[in-house]
C-alpha cells in the first residue's frame, strides 16, 4: 500500500522539498569551495577534504536557519 505524496519512491511525492534541496546545494557548494581553497593553500588532500566536509556540515545548519 503506497500513500500518495508520502515522499517515498512509488508514492508520487518528491523525495526532497525545494527548501531542503536548496539548503543541501548551498552547503555542498560552500564545502567544495572550502576544500578547493584549502587545497590551493597547500594543505594535504585529507586536510582539504576534512575542511570541506566540516564546512558543508555547518553550512547545512546555517542555511537551514537562514532559508526559512
Amino acid at each position: 500500500m503506497s500513500r500518495s505524496g508520502s515522499g517515498r519512491p512509488g508514492g508520487g511525492g518528491p523525495l526532497l522539498t525545494q527548501r531542503a534541496a536548496l539548503v543541501f546545494l548551498l552547503a555542498a557548494l560552500a564545502g567544495a569551495g572550502a576544500g578547493v581553497l584549502a587545497a590551493l593553500a597547500g594543505s594535504a588532500w585529507p586536510v582539504a577534504v576534512s575542511a570541506g566536509a566540516g564546512t558543508a556540515a555547518s553550512g547545512v545548519l546555517s542555511f537551514k536557519e537562514i532559508i526559512g
